[in-house]
């Protein structure tokens, strides 16, 4: 059993609830991650209030970093003990999980697991923003 913050009915934070789940073991082209950093983003805040829809009850958070606890059948650039980065959610507000290895990031040595996990998303939220929905050029302003 792990701890997990779930949300049962739509809300502001007080619907945020640690619970005990069961997580169990990883199936072909899975792995298992303890994570050891959750990134906390706005997009969050959307799920939980029911902004966004969402089937309940819910796991929040998007992106986590931690150590592979656990390979399933067929996962070969994966091995357990390394440290790892992903974005898969949502359902990261969790002590352990089940990831897709083709989800996982490695991360490198130099980069502490709350930068990793921090990161991430808004790093590829600013990587889409200035090459995909506007592609920012010499000349432009950005603030």
């Amino acid at each position: 059993m792990v701890t997990a913050i779930r949300v049962h009915t739509l809300g502001g934070p007080e619907v945020l609830i640690p619970e005990e789940i069961e997580v169990g073991q990883p199936g072909p082209g899975e792995v298992l991650v303890r994570h050891t950093a959750i990134g906390v983003n706005f997009i969050d805040t959307y799920f939980r209030s029911g902004l966004y829809k969402t089937a309940l009850p819910l796991i929040p958070g998007n992106e986590a970093a931690g150590v592979v606890e656990a390979v399933g059948e067929g996962v070969g650039d994966v091995v357990e003990g390394q440290r790892v980065v992903y974005l898969h959610g949502p359902g990261t507000y969790v002590q352990k999980r089940i990831v897709p290895a083709a989800k996982l990031i490695p991360v490198p040595d130099n980069i502490p697991d709350e930068v990793a996990a921090g990161v991430l998303l808004k790093g590829l939220s600013a990587q889409y923003l200035l090459r995909r929905t506007f592609k920012v050029d010499a000349g432009h302003t950005l603030l």
